[in-house]
């Protein structure tokens, strides 16, 4: 047994130096599959691999040596070509819980309760999308940018009946308005009922291509409903509304991966139909 220790003292540091470099080469990859910059990475490996292999095999010292000093300049490349999506691992740092408070969440979730409570008394119809771990933007169309504070007062002014971007979804994230007058996807299911409105099928549009919570205030009834992983809850309170948000939005299961939400995102297809009046 003794003459084994030797050898294991000299396998342990390679195999976990290889564990190491296969892993970082695995989440790489995954991080540049399916980003716009995929193709000229794929295209760049494969010419940097070929260079490699032929300075190698034909002794190309010149070759070499410049090949040796171009991966010192590497890291500038990398922040060119992958800028957005560097800046968006940078925005998904800061939602993490060390950053991200449970008090700051629930004075999120209050501010959304709050600007559901004065809408839906007065009958203001309302289509609120809750981002969370996908981005909205490419999945809805049209829009304009806000970004401000979330505030009872300003989502009040931007559903007002006689503002001309009431008509249309918001996309808030984590306090902050980011867009109004969106676009976004309607459901394709036949197995809703006719009273299901434009702003509901929306809602379940949304929900069912992305992880976002959609927050539905009907104009007609003055209803209260959301949406959430394609399903619909129609006609519930405001303190079950609280309840919901609080659940999923200040307790985040630890299931979701967070370092999914590092990838860039991948292509979606559009779509065209507006959200009207529920």
């Amino acid at each position: 047994m003794n003459h084994l220790l030797p050898i294991l003292e000299q396998i342990w540091r390679p195999g976990l130096e290889i564990t190491i470099l296969a892993m970082g080469i695995y989440t790489a990859f995954m991080f540049v599959r399916g980003t716009r910059g995929a193709p000229v990475v794929t295209g760049f490996l494969a010419l940097l691999l070929s260079l490699t292999l032929l300075t190698r095999v034909l002794d190309l010292k010149v070759v070499n040596v410049l090949l040796n000093q171009f991966f010192g300049v590497l890291a500038i490349a990398v922040v060119v070509l992958f800028q957005p999506e560097l800046r968006r691992i940078l925005a998904e740092l800061g939602n993490l819980p060390l950053f991200n408070s449970a008090r700051e969440q629930r004075e999120y979730v209050e501010e959304i309760i709050e600007t559901v409570d004065r809408l839906a008394p007065v009958h203001i119809g309302a289509l609120i999308a809750l981002e969370q771990n996908q981005q909205l933007a490419d999945v809805v169309e049209g829009g304009i940018s806000v970004n401000c504070e979330l505030t009872p007062e300003m989502m009040e002014t931007i559903f007002f009946p006689n503002n001309a971007i009431h008509d249309g979804g918001v996309i808030v994230h984590d306090g902050r308005i980011l867009k109004a007058a969106c676009i976004f996807p309607l459901t394709q299911r036949q197995d809703l009922a006719k009273s299901v409105g434009t702003r509901h099928r929306a809602a379940i549009g949304l929900t069912e291509e992305t992880d976002a919570i959609v927050v539905v205030v009907s104009e007609e009834t003055g209803a209260i409903s959301y949406a959430h992983r394609g399903t619909l809850v129609k006609g519930i309170s405001i303190e079950e509304l609280r309840a919901f948000l609080t659940s999923v939005i200040v307790r985040k299961p630890e299931s979701r991966g967070r370092w999914s939400r590092l990838r860039a995102v991948t292509t979606r297809p559009n779509h065209s139909r507006p959200p009207g009046t529920a």
